[in-house]
């Protein structure tokens, strides 16, 4: 096992009190109890451990040495260290997760004194979803018997006029209720990846799909951001390719109109399904203002939030064009609400898998989001003011405390990509650990091994927590000795 999965599994070791070789033995012992790390598995050696936690190697000894001792681990002079198995007596339940992904390991801690920047999103309930929760139970009632695996027909049907008022005609057949985005990009796996098949994706991207496609034993095929090697790809024609196309999660990026079109071309002709990730799409940030013309501030003056025209615009009736929609980043992440736009044929096959799998999303919810679809455009123009401010407070507060970090300001969303000048991400994140933050390094990110360097910073926290985090990181990062500890095999990415 490489250190950097090891550290992956450890999660937020560290962040507790005492001695930190007891809280790594702790946590080492947690792992092999609970058989997520089984009997006979090779460990690093202390040192690269060491490297890969940013800790001292008398911490890694010290703790393998008590683990040891406790017959949890075998450890010979020349031979190296491996786990020798819980203690003898009744087999306990394991609790292993299926993934050792940091933003999913950071969500499973319980909450601590640790400030959590390895996810990103809506950091409270606006009074909107209060508001939509309240109109909604009082139209609760009649006979219901509150199973719908494709989605409630007033949602359904509301999302599908949402769509035809953007210049997407869309009908409410054509659209999948889901528990949350990433419920419908499971289900989009399940229903179109076959075991080995390919897959193509951004490098980076966003975490969380990459999950569920190792989850299916795709083949990942990265493309790196920011080239136009698309083309390239589809002509292998994988199973699917996955695409984040506005407000890039993590570069925040934006693709140009022209290459948006040549993408949905080259699917087309390959006829390769192409899933549109438009979950952070309409978090794009506010147009400047326009220099005010009298000592009266103008109405035109305000600063507008450009509509985003998904890209299912370019081909509405194609079966290859497939977008996945959400709730969470535009109003809360407890609201799980998404959806998926497809053809009526793939829709009632994934309505089928749904239904299997929980029978329908909570109807209580899918209401509160009836209501808050109405507002919709409202609640996006809010949102996308307040990160832009804050976008413009992370990166001054960057140039200020730790100006030798690189990064390009993002077009929208909710993250800053952010290149380190030296040194392995994943070990600067477990020294950033002990300093009170978690963040996310850029190789759980990356399925191509190049972004081992970079940090996704999110922006989503107020203004005071952005300059204390900041603080707390160049801290860190002053400490740090910025040691490589290597990485899982990268894959070949295709780039012009």
């Amino acid at each position: 096992m490489s250190p950097i999965e090891l550290a992956a599994r450890l999660g937020r070791w560290s962040a507790g009190r005492g001695p930190l070789y007891l809280l790594l033995a702790g946590r080492l012992r947690a792992l092999i109890d609970d058989g997520e790390l089984p009997p006979g598995t090779a460990l690093p050696t202390d040192r690269a451990l060491a490297a890969g936690l940013a800790a001292g190697r008398t911490t890694v000894v010290a703790a393998y040495d008590l683990l040891r001792q406790e017959g949890r681990l075998v450890r010979r002079q020349g031979s190296g260290t491996w786990v020798a198995g819980a203690p003898a007596g009744p087999p306990s339940v394991s609790t292993a997760e299926p993934t050792v992904n940091p933003v999913f390991l950071n969500l499973l801690d319980p909450p601590d004194h640790v400030a959590q920047f390895a996810c990103a999103g809506p950091t409270g309930a606006p009074p909107a979803v209060i508001a939509a929760y309240r109109t909604a139970l009082g139209s609760l009632g009649g006979p219901d018997l509150g199973y719908h695996p494709a989605g409630h027909p007033l949602l359904r049907a509301a999302l599908a006029a949402r769509y035809s008022a953007l210049g997407v005609p869309t009908t409410a057949s054509q659209i999948l209720v889901t528990t949350g985005g990433q419920q419908g990009l499971a289900l989009l796996a399940r229903a179109l990846i076959a075991p080995g098949a390919e897959v193509l994706v951004q490098a980076p991207t966003y975490p969380g799909a990459l999950e569920i496609f190792r989850e299916s034993a795709a083949a990942l095929l990265p493309i790196r951001i920011g080239t136009r090697a698309y083309g390239d790809g589809l002509a292998r024609r994988p199973a699917l390719a996955y695409l984040i196309a506005l407000c890039h999660n993590p570069t925040g990026r934006t693709m140009p109109p022209a290459e948006r079109q040549e993408v949905v071309d080259a699917a087309l002709r390959a006829e390769v399904p192409l899933v549109v990730d438009d979950v952070l799409a309409d978090l794009s940030f506010p147009a400047p203002a326009a220099p005010a013309m009298s000592a009266v501030p103008a109405a035109s003056a305000v600063p507008a939030v450009p509509a985003a025209v998904p890209m299912a615009a370019l081909a509405p009736e194609a079966d290859e064009l497939i977008t996945v929609g959400s709730l969470s980043k535009l109003v809360w992440g407890g609201l799980r609400i998404g959806w998926v736009r497809a053809q009526p044929a793939l829709i009632s096959r994934l309505a089928r898998l749904k239904a299997v799998i929980d029978l329908g999303s909570g109807v209580l919810d899918q209401l509160a989001a009836v209501e808050l679809i109405d507002r919709l455009d409202e609640l996006i123009g809010e949102r996308s003011r307040l990160l832009a401010a804050r976008h413009d407070h992370l990166c001054a507060e960057l140039r200020e405390h730790l100006p030798e970090w690189r990064f390009e300001r993002a077009d929208g969303g909710q993250t800053l990509w952010v290149r380190l000048p030296h040194g392995d991400a994943a070990s600067y994140a477990q020294a950033a650990l002990r300093h009170g933050v978690a963040v996310l390094a850029g190789g759980s990110l990356d399925p191509s091994g190049a972004s081992l360097d970079h940090l996704r910073i999110p922006f989503v926290a107020e203004p005071e927590v952005l300059s204390a985090v900041v603080r707390s990181m160049a801290g860190a990062w002053h400490g740090f000795a910025g040691r490589a500890t290597g990485s899982l095999p990268p894959l070949p990415a295709i780039a012009v």
